[in-house]
């Protein structure tokens, strides 16, 4: 008995690392077990092709206990998860409002099923999370492919978004038109390939210059190579780029009933799909941020853009001060 205890004793003794936040083990499975999220995630329950799924979630009270308080809805990009969204969940808390940061179904905690994925279908996703936590209105920010989410969500269910914001959204061109198409078998083949050194390559095309604690959202997607069930993560990451290769928002922007305000990095250079461009004179012509923030603006009928000069793909991790300055500003 003494030596039972004695087991378990060194078992909590070294699982305690991973409990740390920002703490990332050598290993992770599909759903980051093992790695510590900045606030405490829940879960939910959807049917997806008839089979149950789980979503994970954040759901951060305001920090001045108002129970009533503005929901505000933070939808992560494709290569991250709602961890990323840390300082902005303790920003908008001080603030008085309520933050809910689900992982879309595929990403994060969530589970990883091999199903078709649509915007429609990850939209209604979020939509019952919300009904199930009883949130009939939410402000939705969207950042990169959160943006084409959050801009699918707002046509959905105009009713229920109250404000849309769209941080550096990929999505403002239609990237059929000039990225190659590859079958789900080659993106597959592809994302198998996937290093820790891949991985970090394509992170510092997102910043102007690389600072130490974006290496967290390297370090976590590179754990998952190494896991023995990663070819089950990279299925549903190729089923997911397919997502945003085939369903286009940007001819719908004009269609947009909400109060929107564009928040573009205007160093962002961001294409789904670039590593499949050969022709240099298209890479040169599309993903112009610069461009594509001032045309969308165009399209949203009275939409607000702000530009942030020397900002690159991520401005809430690469100039937060200035995004949340922005945010809350919008949002009150």
């Amino acid at each position: 008995m003494r030596f039972l205890k004695y087991v378990f004793l060194l078992v909590v003794l070294f699982a305690l690392p991973l409990l740390v936040q920002g703490q990332v083990p050598a290993t992770l499975n599909a759903t980051l077990d093992g790695y510590k999220y900045p606030y405490e995630v829940k879960y939910t329950t959807v049917t997806l092709e008839g089979k149950p799924v789980r979503i994970a979630y954040m759901d951060v009270k305001a920090s001045n206990g108002n129970s009533n308080a503005p929901v505000v809805l933070l939808l992560h990009g494709k290569n991250f998860f709602g961890a990323y969204w840390k300082q902005t969940i303790e920003h908008l808390s001080k603030n008085g409002f309520r933050v809910i940061v689900p992982d879309q179904v595929g990403f994060g905690k969530s589970d990883k099923p091999e199903v078709y994925y649509t915007f429609h279908q990850l939209a209604q996703n979020t939509r019952q999370l919300l009904s199930d936590l009883g949130v009939q209105k939410a402000a939705v920010v969207g950042h990169s492919m959160g943006g084409m989410l959050a801009t699918r969500f707002a046509l959905m269910y105009p009713e229920v978004t109250t404000k849309l914001v769209l941080e550096n959204p990929i999505g403002l061109e239609d990237y059929r038109l000039f990225v190659p198409y590859k079958s789900l078998y080659e993106l597959l083949k592809n994302e198998l390939k996937t290093t820790e050194e891949s991985i970090r390559k394509y992170h510092q095309t997102y910043y102007t210059s690389w600072k130490p604690e974006y290496d967290e959202w390297v370090k976590v997607p590179a754990a998952q190579t190494k896991h023995p069930v990663y070819d089950k993560v990279a299925k549903v990451s190729a089923l997911t780029y397919a997502m945003i290769y085939q369903q286009p928002v940007v001819y719908e922007f004009s269609k947009l009933k909400v109060p929107t305000m564009l928040v573009i990095g205007q160093q962002d250079r961001t294409i789904a799909g670039k590593g499949f461009i050969e022709d240099k004179q298209k890479l040169n012509e599309h993903g112009q941020y610069p461009k594509l923030g001032k045309e969308t603006a165009r399209a949203i009928p009275g939409a607000k853009l702000v530009e942030l000069p020397n900002v690159g793909h991520i401005p809430h991790l690469e100039a937060t001060s200035q995004f949340h300055n922005h945010l809350v500003s919008f949002l009150k």
